[in-house]
């Protein structure tokens, strides 16, 4: 079992970065591959990215390759997304999740997840 909890969402105008922290607890953060997802108000929640468990192997949603990175610190029980060239596109409550063995980037492949921080660009 792991929980996760969010943190580093806020407000931040159009063309700006954040970056968003996952902290994990228990001593086997190490064998969970670790994905971030996001929901707009209205849509359904969607695949962000992924890191596998020991952060040598991750995947991007096209809408975000080269401008979102993930990575992940075992020794700190932290996954992190870093987010770059921001757009009003990007405004949803971002979700971390974790999950046995590989990456996926399915929703529904995840067994545990965080609370959820909210991401607001303004244009």
């Amino acid at each position: 079992q792991v929980q996760l909890v969010e943190s580093g969402g806020g407000l931040v105008q159009a063309g700006g970065s954040l970056r968003l922290s996952c902290a994990a607890s228990g001593r086997t953060f190490s064998s969970y591959s670790m994905g971030w997802f996001r929901q707009a108000p209205g849509k359904e929640r969607e695949f962000v990215t992924a890191i596998d468990l020991s952060g040598r192997s991750t995947s991007y949603a096209g809408s975000v390759k080269g401008r979102f990175t993930i990575s992940r610190d075992n020794a700190k029980n932290t996954v992190y997304l870093h987010m770059n060239s921001l757009k009003s596109e990007d405004t949803a409550v971002y979700y971390c999740a974790a999950r046995p063995y590989g990456i996926a980037t399915m929703w529904s492949q995840y067994a545990y997840w965080g609370q959820g921080t909210q991401v607001t660009v303004s244009s």
